[in-house]
């Protein structure tokens, strides 16, 4: 009987439609540039995800998670990470997966409300079906640990190369521009959120990831 403490990074524990889904996922990753994200956890067993509940309530140690009904005990669910030089949990890189996720029908935590908020968190609905236009191009590799890279390989066994991130943020109209720049700001000044994050705008080193990730902890922390 596995422990309550074992993390269980296998993606067949999952059902076949998340599995389809998580594939589907790291292939649009991929094609974008993001080949540097892994998975840290699928299935967990009740009995693991109520020993994860209690950490920080009835069990020393930060809370890790808000809920006793997790779909990672219904095998529709999976968490990420992101590999070095980058934060574990950077939300830049999280948030633009969240986008991508967003497209397919997979639900990310990233978008629940405070008090639920889980960044690495992904699931599926029980009737999730892949969307149209979309489908598995080749062969997924799927990282479990930060040392493998996300891989799209043909039927030939060719890599299929993806496009080099960046997408540093360009504007063409400079109301927008100035509009932005308050934006962050104000964020700045009510102290939402470090100044460093306006410093990289005005250095022209800002990604739209970055822009993307400030929104979503701008939203969280002005309630």
């Amino acid at each position: 009987m596995t422990s309550v403490t074992t993390t269980c990074r296998d993606l067949s524990e999952l059902t076949a439609a998340a599995q389809t889904a998580c594939r589907l996922l790291f292939q649009e990753c991929y094609k974008v540039g993001i080949d540097f994200i892994f998975i840290t956890e699928t299935y967990r067993s009740q009995a693991r995800q109520n020993y994860l509940y209690e950490q920080g309530r009835t069990r020393p140690g930060q809370v890790v998670t808000w809920t006793r009904n997790s779909n990672h005990t219904s095998r529709r669910a999976w968490d990420i990470a992101v590999a070095p030089p980058r934060n574990l949990y950077d939300i830049s890189t999280l948030s633009k997966v969240g986008a991508i996720a967003k497209k397919l029908g997979i639900t990310w935590g990233g978008y629940w409300p405070v008090g639920q908020y889980d960044a690495p968190h992904f699931e599926i609905p029980t009737n999730w079906a892949m969307p149209k236009g979309y489908k598995l191009e080749g062969q997924v590799i799927v990282p479990t640990s930060s040392a493998v890279k996300v891989q799209l390989i043909k039927e030939d066994n060719k890599p299929i190369q993806n496009e080099k991130e960046d997408d540093i943020m360009k504007f063409t109209n400079e109301t927008l521009k100035a509009a932005v720049r308050n934006y962050i700001k104000q964020a700045v000044d009510k102290k939402l959120i470090d100044k460093s994050h306006l410093d990289k705008f005005d250095a022209g080193t800002l990604t739209s990831g970055d822009f993307e990730g400030l929104k979503i902890i701008i939203a969280q922390r002005n309630i």
